[in-house]
């Protein structure tokens, strides 16, 4: 059985290195179809900056010590820059000859500029690395609303709509995120590092050992503050979820609240959630920060102690480890140019080390957001398919409930011992009060949930045997709520039933009795209706929904409250229509109203819990002590009442 709260399930509110590594080894089966995109898109970004960085070195050494002090080429860079072998042969280049290498030295920077930076960079790489967390963000998001309506109705009861939205939505995205900030960025940034590390370890080791002796406590800080990070992130996305669920709410209650003049109150609701939202963010991003400023602070000594040795070294002029291991770049002794470029290699060492904290930071929100996103991927469906399910029976010749018990709560039992047969070629009325078990009879035989004991068969065989969609593909339901889409009138009515032709659709809305208001519209069938139906009115909106239940032609016909919101003339031409049409169906109608009651073939009344009579309405009536009666007294009395009030 699913969790009962999808906001507190899942895992603890924190979790160490080990978890976090586990949430994000889960996103593999997204990452996996395009795993060698990733591969390639990597090698493409690490060999450009590799490239980029030892090349940044040697333009270095060409611009201070060559065009500006006119030292001379080495060999080297005689051929890459297509000179001849005097250029290095000399004590001190000729204005000429500086001329020529600065010509072809700018030439070549802008050239390799706009081929990495421009193409590669801005241009390809951009695009490609896009496209690929595209697909697989969009995977993500279609697996779990996949599994989410797969989900029985006992977990959407109590999961909040604006919380598997932002599970959804927000949480989803997160894999994106991932793809970059816990995979791609790490990976550039470490070999980022590393290069920066070898070359200021080649101009001198001290520099490496500095790097290293600061490296330790930062990583000492980073682990105590992961815990935090990682409950204050769960709040955050709570408070978030709790005010996309807030939202949501609003705007489905809108006629509601307007009704009624509670708009400041909705409004006060709203604006303590969003406040609520707002700091519970800010409290993150200012753990962030207190982090940020301890690992700049440890990162900054090492940077000035390691920028005072330098110093010393170029004022000193002593020889750099770097000319005895490569001889392409120069540096040979330690001047204004090496020191600028070692300097410049330190900073990048812990400019990279920072963000690469920073991105620890983020994942810890990540793998937070990564973790209620696969709550839903998670949660084992209550109604499965059998392993070898067995075909629905054809034709139907009846539906019968054999001692069936449910509740949807420990100890709340809604149905005890219900028995119940429906019959080809008749209409079942299901009567009782609120909350006596009407829909939930109709939820069983639908599989939206399964009984907790007894079954619910189709000639014999338990619909759990069944397929749930072959199940569900022979039963059609027109449900109390009227549900409309922003869409043609006829796509509303062939909304369920793919195959459903023009005329099917038009046979269906005269059998509802809806063809007389849609053959008024503008466009009638092609009309374009608003946002849930709301151009029409409530009886228009209700025998759409009939007509959406009637097109799909199954052998077994629910009505929740069909004629509620019809005029008494209206009513009878449905009932008789619904009873030409299904004579060889088998028809339930859930009501309260009597003039619909009295057209069944059978009435089942249902009383706490049990079926305490059957019988037509006739026969129930003749009953001075039954339940049905009292119920009809009870109902009749009440549209007495109403009709003689002011």
């Amino acid at each position: 059985m699913e969790a009962s709260n999808p906001r507190s399930a899942g895992s603890p509110a924190t979790f160490g290195l080990l978890g976090v590594v586990r949430v994000f080894v889960r996103t593999w089966p997204y990452l996996k179809p395009q795993f060698l995109h990733i591969l390639c898109w990597l090698a493409l970004q690490l060999t450009s900056y590799t490239a980029v960085g030892l090349v940044m070195v040697l333009v270095d050494d060409v611009l201070n010590n060559k065009i500006m002090l006119g030292h001379p080429l080495e060999p080297a860079q005689t051929t890459l820059l297509m000179v001849d072998s005097s250029y290095a042969e000399v004590e001190e280049l000729s204005e000429e000859q500086r001329l020529v290498v600065r010509n072809r030295f700018v030439l070549y920077v802008v050239v390799g500029y706009f081929l990495n930076t421009v193409l590669l960079q801005l241009g390809f790489l951009h695009y490609y690395y896009t496209w690929i967390i595209q697909r697989i963000n969009q995977r993500l998001r279609v697996t779990m609303v996949e599994k989410a309506e797969h989900l029985s109705l006992r977990y959407h009861s109590h999961a909040r709509t604006g919380d598997a939205i932002y599970r959804v939505y927000q949480d989803s995205a997160t894999i994106t995120a991932i793809i970059d900030t816990a995979i791609l960025d790490p990976i550039n940034m470490i070999w980022k590092l590393a290069l920066a590390f070898f070359i200021l370890w080649l101009f001198n080791p001290v520099l490496g050992f500095i790097c290293i002796l600061a490296t330790v406590p930062i990583v000492l800080v980073v682990a105590v503050y992961t815990p935090r990070l990682q409950r204050l992130a769960r709040l955050a996305r709570e408070a978030n979820s709790n005010l996309t669920s807030r939202i949501q709410e609003a705007f489905a209650a809108i006629r509601v609240i307007k009704a009624n003049q509670v708009e400041e109150r909705a409004m006060r609701r709203f604006d303590a959630d969003s406040n609520h939202a707002l700091n519970a963010a800010l409290r993150v991003r200012m753990e962030m920060i207190l982090l940020w400023m301890i690992v700049l602070a440890i990162a900054g000594a090492a940077m000035y102690t390691a920028d005072y040795l330098m110093a010393g070294w170029t004022v000193d002029e002593e020889t750099t480890w770097l000319a005895g291991a490569i001889t392409l770049v120069g540096f040979a002794v330690w001047n204004l140019g090496a020191f600028q470029q070692a300097s410049g290699r330190s900073q990048e060492y812990f400019d990279w080390g920072r963000g690469l904290i920073n991105k620890w930071s983020l994942m810890q929100d990540m793998a937070v957001g990564l973790n209620r996103a696969y709550h839903l991927l998670d949660v084992e469906p209550e109604v499965a398919d059998p392993v070898e399910p067995v075909r629905v029976p054809t034709p139907i010749r009846e539906v019968s409930y054999r001692d069936v018990r449910f509740a949807y709560e420990a100890g709340q039992t809604v149905l005890d011992g219900v028995d119940l047969t429906a019959r080809a070629g008749t209409v079942t009325a299901l009567v009782g009060a609120t909350g006596s078990g009407k829909s939930t009879l109709m939820s069983l035989l639908l599989r939206l949930y399964d009984p907790a004991a007894g079954s619910v068969r189709l000639n014999g065989v338990d619909v759990r045997d069944v397929a749930v969609d072959d199940l569900r593909g022979h039963i059609a339901i027109a449900l109390q709520q009227n549900v409309l889409f922003a869409a043609t009138v006829a796509d509303n009515i062939g909304y369920a039933s793919r195959d459903a032709t023009r005329r099917d659709i038009e046979v269906a809305a005269r059998v509802a009795c809806a063809d007389e208001f849609i053959g008024d519209m503008a466009d009638g069938y092609d009309t374009e209706l608003g946002e849930r139906g709301g151009k029409l009115s409530t009886g228009q909106r209700q025998r759409l929904s009939i007509a959406r239940a009637i097109v799909r032609d199954t052998p077994i016909l629910i009505l929740d409250e069909p004629t509620a919101s019809l005029d008494a003339e209206t009513e009878q031409r449905l009932l008789a229509n619904l009873s030409d049409w299904g004579h060889e169906r088998i028809v339930f109608l859930i009501t309260h109203r009597l003039s619909t009651i009295r057209n069944a073939d059978q009435i089942a009344f249902l009383e706490d819990g049990r079926i305490g009579e059957i019988g037509s309405h006739d026969a129930l009536m003749a009953n001075p002590d039954g339940g049905y009666r009292r119920f009809v007294a009870a109902e009749t009395e009440g549209v007495a009442t109403a009709e003689t009030s002011p």
